[in-house]
Formats: structure tokens, sequence, C-alpha cells
């Protein structure tokens, strides 16, 4: 489905522009004052423009992302060949000491200890009293959870044949503990970096510390033999989806607050 969409997308390409550029001039035309708010909400260096930018570019790559490999892994195309020789390799090179490391990564994105940082995050928003961020942390891990739950309701791809560790079954495809630790560990890292100002390095430190967390959980799911690659790619590119979206509303709701603080303010004055 991807495939097809950019090969009509490349054959049709210059009648789309021209249409879009129509509809530009259109709407610039009726709603003048609506095009240039909407323009400025998007431009770098105005207000909410980067975000709103990195927020769209980054849901739209991995919106295209996660379609591509859900073909592959629906059709059962070159993606799952790909997974089943990793699949092979990983279970031929395994060690008691790798599987006893991976276990202890593999923790760290279990209902369990992500529930537990959930509450003690959620603590320490309510102490600090940021409301609209206590909202945005609740809404983004259960959103995260509900949308995994749907999406293996939906593709239905059996779990990997060996497993190390898996006491229940559940469907495989997209990986839960690749997605919600993405969701939990990367929205947790961006609320530490607000309330957290500081220099370029403090940031670059915690993105590193979650980003080195994040992706040494997806590892150990496919070490541990419970999840595919496409599994953990996809749980990662539907993850990034999701914490786009809500890091962008996010900002846009802290950005009007801050706005009518300042109408509030002005208005007293």
């Amino acid at each position: 489905m991807a495939i097809a969409l950019t090969r009509w997308f490349i054959a049709h390409r210059t009648a789309l522009i021209a249409r879009m550029a129509n509809w530009q001039q259109r709407l610039q035309a009726r709603y003048p004052r609506a095009w240039k708010f909407l323009v400025a909400r998007f431009a770098r260096g105005e207000y909410l423009g980067l975000h709103l930018t990195a927020g769209l570019v980054i849901s739209i790559a991995a919106m295209w992302l996660f379609a591509a490999i859900t073909e592959d892994v629906v059709r059962q195309e070159s993606l799952t060949r790909f997974d089943v020789t990793l699949y092979d390799w990983l279970r031929t090179h395994s060690t008691p000491a790798g599987h006893t490391i991976t276990s202890v990564i593999t923790r760290c994105g279990s209902q369990e200890v992500i529930a537990s940082v959930a509450l003690v995050v959620a603590m320490v928003l309510v102490i600090r009293r940021e409301g609209l961020l206590v909202e945005a942390w609740i809404i983004a891990l259960l959103g995260g959870e509900l949308l995994n739950g749907t999406l293996k309701r939906i593709i239905h791809r059996p779990r990997p044949p060996y497993s190390v560790i898996l006491s229940s079954q559940s469907w495989s495809f997209p990986s839960g503990h690749a997605m919600e630790s993405l969701v939990a560990y990367g929205m947790a890292a961006y609320l530490l970096i607000t309330l957290l100002p500081g220099a370029r390095a403090r940031r670059r430190v915690i993105v590193l510390a979650a980003t080195t967390l994040i992706l040494a959980i997806g590892f150990s799911r496919m070490y541990l033999g419970v999840h595919y690659f496409s599994d953990v790619v996809g749980g990662f590119a539907a993850g990034a989806l999701w914490l786009a979206t809500c890091i962008s509303g996010l900002e846009v709701a802290r950005g009007w607050k801050a706005l009518e603080r300042a109408k509030r303010w002005e208005e007293t004055t």
C-alpha cells in the first residue's frame, strides 16, 4: 500500500502540486487572517512554529514507516524473511549471561515498571502543581497502551515459536514493550527537560540516556525471542507517532495558556 501510494504520488506530483497551490491561493484570499495565523504557527522562529513543524514531520515519517512495515508483515514480504533470519541468528548465538542481562533490561519496559515510573512522575508533577503536565502524562501513557492493544488485535500476528520468558500468549505486532517504553521514557525525558531547563549538555545527557534505554529494551525483546525485528521497529514507529502527537498537543496547550496569562496580566495593568 505504501509503495503503491508512493508510485501514484510520483506519477501525479505535478498535478497535485498545482492543485495544492490553487487551494492555497483560494484559502489565502478567502480567509486572510486565518491563513496568516496558520502560517505563523508553522513558521520557524514564530510562536510554536518549531514545535508544530517538528511534530508534524516526525508524525508523518513515523506513520509512513509504520504503514510500510505493517504492509510487509501482513503480506509476508521481504522484511518478514529478514525477521526469521535474525531471529534464528540471535537464538543460535545467545548465551545464558546474555539472557540474564536482557531479562533485567526487558523488565524496564514491563507494565509493572512503567506503572511505577508513571506513579512517581505523576506525584512529582502534582507536588509541583503542574496540572497540565499531569494530564498530558496520563493521556500519553494510557493512550499509548490503548493504541498498542488495538493494533495488536487488528493485525493478529502470532508470536515467534521460541521464547525464554514469555509466560502469557498475546499478539506479536507491534511490540508493546518497544512502543510503550518509547512513549513513557520519551515523555519522561521531555518533561524532565521542560521542568529543568539548563545547558544543552544536560539535555543531551537526558536524551541519550532515554534513547539508550529504549533501544536496549527493544533489543532485549528480540534477544529473548519474544518478538521479531519488525515487531520492535513497528512498535518504535507507532510510539514515535503517538509521542510526537502528545508533545505537539502539549506545547500548543502550554502556549495558549501562556498567552491567556499574558492577556490577563495586560488587562490588570
